[in-house]
């Protein structure tokens, strides 16, 4: 056994037997990848973005307290993310305004209370804190990383929506943490535990999310507890500098002016 694995199953035998202490998941501590350095930055949401955000629930829902609200368990992994090798980690006003958040004293109490953060004086917006686990101190990848999957954090696509309540917004990003393509899976008790719901009000929140047609059906096994979810089929956009003649031809879709998809492809009135 490596010493990597010496660490880590020692880090999950401390926290066995000790209060208040979170196993910290195996690629939290992983080395960073050969040859990844210098490699051209990607677009937010890759399958690198939502390990790192799902790996970052994970760990919340073991170190907060089970009744954390949704608002501050947001907030705590917007913290994780973007705090630097020393845990210190400062917010600027915008970014808590774009979240809802800003002015939201009792959510930066919530983490104070579960002494997993103390705030810092900082200049009125922004908000700064020292964060209090040990677990944040050592994550890898690298802050330019991390900062990417926070930026993704806040509009998870494919199931991004601005204005929502934090519950929604929660539940949300889970599931587009363990969404690929166009589907996604994953035991109820997974879900309920990252986003500090029951099983009850996760059923509610993914009929919600159903209802406002951010997921098109959702179903649950009964007898294996994992949930299954398909998002609604998106229609192809035309890449950037592409001209409307390579678009597909829309096929009895009452969504779209087949009329106005003709005068913009004349060799479509042709084939009619």
């Amino acid at each position: 056994m490596g010493p990597l694995n010496v660490a880590l199953a020692t880090c999950a035998a401390c926290a066995a037997a000790t209060s208040h202490t979170a196993v910290v998941p195996a690629t939290f501590l992983a080395p960073p990848r050969p040859g990844s350095a210098g490699r051209r930055p990607t677009r937010p949401g890759g399958p690198a973005d939502r390990t790192r955000v799902r790996e970052i629930l994970t760990y919340l829902a073991a170190a907060l307290p089970q009744f954390a609200s949704p608002a501050a368990r947001l907030l705590a992994l917007q913290c994780a993310l973007r705090a630097d090798t020393n845990g210190y980690v400062r917010l600027p006003g915008g970014l808590l305004r774009g979240m809802r958040l800003q002015g939201r004293a009792e959510l930066w109490e919530e983490l104070e209370h579960a002494t997993w953060l103390r705030r810092a004086a900082g200049k009125h917006p922004h908000v700064e804190a020292q964060l209090l686990e040990a677990a944040v101190l050592s994550q890898q990848p690298g802050g330019r990383a991390r900062a990417r999957a926070a930026q993704w954090a806040l509009y998870p696509a494919p199931l991004a929506s601005a204005g929502r309540h934090p519950a929604v917004q929660l539940t949300a990003l889970a599931l587009a943490s363990h969404t690929s393509g166009d589907a996604g899976s994953t035991d109820m008790e997974v879900l309920a535990r990252l986003c500090g719901h029951s099983p009850h009000q996760t059923t509610q929140l993914l009929d919600r999310l159903t209802a406002t047609h951010t997921l098109a059906t959702w179903q649950q096994n009964r007898e294996t507890d994992e949930v299954f979810w398909h998002l609604p089929q998106q229609h192809p956009v035309a890449q950037l500098g592409e001209h409307p003649s390579r678009w597909p031809r829309p096929a009895n879709d009452p969504c779209i002016d087949e009329g106005l998809w003709k005068r913009l492809c004349p060799q479509f009135r042709e084939r009619s």
